[in-house]
């Protein structure tokens, strides 16, 4: 059992918490991710690490409360404790000195990016962070983020905070040198991030949370296409080159499950949630 030892709500239904793992958080690094699972019939939750305490053995990861397991997950308090925590899974992000970095992140991504930017801040690398949202009411980490930036731009899709949208990226990249990118969020945010960054040769790597069961490269569930090559987002990735990731595919793999994760949560939300299960 592992037990969750400080929670906050970041902003509406967006959740960080610090779970106990000490043999997890011994051996983590910025990028991976962990799969949980609230009990013993509980479905499988991959999230990618948002932080890690070294001192007291934990590990943070950030969520949205949105599905049937994420709601189950945002009830649960300080002191409960979840039934499984595996990690850490997938490959870390590079730590290198690439110069001036672009980095875009949408919502809960904001949490995870964090981790990966103090790293590559160590590395002497110059960071400029773009933290996006659908409103200004889904923008988490922004003092924190722009804490750990040379520049600091915030985008919302309705233009109720900074841009209006990610277009402001074109005009960017047209003024400004970058080295390196990356981009943490939605399948549409990772689509728009690369398809602005293409036109100009810089290189993107992109998180995908493609659909996984067991992350360790056996169900084949999480697999998208990387140049015309089947990979496997929990083994080969979970980052990959952005110009070379068939989007539409991923896009249509991602909403096969759509209708029953609607209905599971709604189902739980109509039977009283934790007291039905």
């Amino acid at each position: 059992m592992y037990e969750i030892v400080t929670k906050r709500e970041l902003a509406a239904n967006i959740y960080l918490i610090e779970v106990a793992a000490e043999d997890v958080a011994k051996k983590a690094k910025p990028g991976q991710f962990v799969i949980l699972r609230l009990n013993e019939k509980g479905e499988r939750v991959p999230l990618t690490i948002a932080g890690l305490d070294l001192e007291n053995g934990t590990v943070a990861v950030a969520f949205h409360a949105v599905g049937r397991s994420t709601k189950k997950l945002a009830k649960m308090k300080e002191g409960d404790s979840i039934h499984d925590l595996v990690g850490p899974l997938g490959n870390p992000t590079e730590i290198a000195k690439f110069g001036r970095i672009l980095c875009v992140a949408g919502g809960v991504w904001c949490a995870p990016l964090r981790f990966i930017v103090q790293a590559l801040r160590d590395k002497g690398n110059e960071i400029v962070i773009v933290a996006a949202g659908r409103t200004k009411d889904t923008l988490v980490f922004e003092k924190e983020l722009k804490e750990l930036s040379d520049e600091f731009y915030v985008a919302t899709d309705d233009g109720s905070k900074g841009h209006k949208g990610l277009d402001f990226l074109k005009d960017l990249l047209k003024t400004q040198k970058f080295d390196h990118a990356m981009a943490m969020g939605q399948v549409v945010l990772l689509q728009t991030v690369t398809e602005i960054t293409r036109a100009h040769n810089l290189k993107t790597m992109v998180t995908l949370a493609s659909i996984m069961v067991d992350g360790m490269g056996m169900c084949g569930a999480c697999r998208v296409t990387v140049a015309g090559e089947t990979k496997f987002a929990c083994m080969d990735g979970p980052e990959f080159d952005g110009h070379q990731v068939d989007f539409e595919e991923l896009i249509r793999r991602q909403r096969v499950y759509l209708p029953e994760e609607r209905m599971a949560s709604m189902l739980y939300e109509k039977l009283g949630g934790m007291k039905r299960g």
